[in-house]
């Protein structure tokens, strides 16, 4: 089994000594520790985790700021954990890069296996069988390097983005539920997942599209779920 290396980011001792624990007990894990979103970035731009869990209430900055950071260089997972329960905290915790979202007081069995369901789904976009470049009008999706063009110019996209545009696209044409694509990236029951697929498309619209009101690459069908298809396909 592979040894995975976990961030933990929160400026509360017990609840790093807590959260280390449960990960031990459930995973062969490398456990790195932060108390502040500082050095949370360095550390992971050091140590090069394979997840984070990132508490939204820091001393010198919020999760959020981190999570940003992070993604200017680490597609990997991103956990947030927060005493906030607001719909729109979970929102914005997704739009900013994160992949999850768990509200304290927490069960810290749960957050281990969120957390290696998040390495499963790591693994999927890593897959070797999957490896090769994905050509759909102006886009080049490299499912290898987890990358993104348009137009031979890098699209900057987080994990969770990158993984629901490469499901689409492997799909090509075919029109996908809400729920199925939950159901297969998140690794969970879909109930209620129609805000958190509708703010990816909407960041992925944002980033992919000349004109994301319009758009011409993925595609709602309304009552059914989306499509990624060819410019002028639709």
């Amino acid at each position: 089994m592979n040894k995975y290396k976990i961030m933990i980011v929160d400026d509360e001792p017990d609840i790093l000594d807590l959260l280390e624990k449960s990960l031990m007990a459930e995973g062969n894990f490398t456990i790195i520790k932060a108390e502040n979103g500082t050095s949370a970035v360095n550390a992971c731009r050091d140590n090069d985790p394979d997840a984070v869990i990132l508490d939204i209430m820091l001393p010198d900055m919020d999760g959020y700021e981190v999570c940003k950071q992070i993604r200017e260089f680490s597609l990997c997972p991103v956990l947030f954990l927060s005493a906030k329960d607001d719909e729109l905290d979970k929102i914005l915790g997704l739009a900013v890069g994160g992949d999850d979202y768990v509200t304290k007081p927490f069960s810290p069995k749960e957050v281990a296996y969120r957390i290696k369901a998040q390495l499963r789904r790591a693994g999927y976009i890593q897959n070797p069988l999957k490896n090769h470049i994905l050509k759909i009008g102006n886009l080049e999706i490299d499912t290898d390097g987890c990358r993104v063009q348009k137009g031979g110019a890098p699209v900057e996209l987080t994990a969770r983005e990158f993984e629901i545009l490469q499901y689409l696209a492997e799909h090509k044409g075919r029109v996908i539920s809400r729920e199925r694509i939950y159901e297969t990236i998140w690794g969970e029951d879909s109930f209620g997942c129609d805000n958190t697929i509708m703010v990816h498309i909407r960041h992925l619209r944002k980033k992919l599209e000349d004109h994301p009101d319009t758009p011409e690459y993925i595609i709602t069908m309304k009552g059914l779920g989306y499509k990624l298809v060819e410019p002028y396909e639709a």
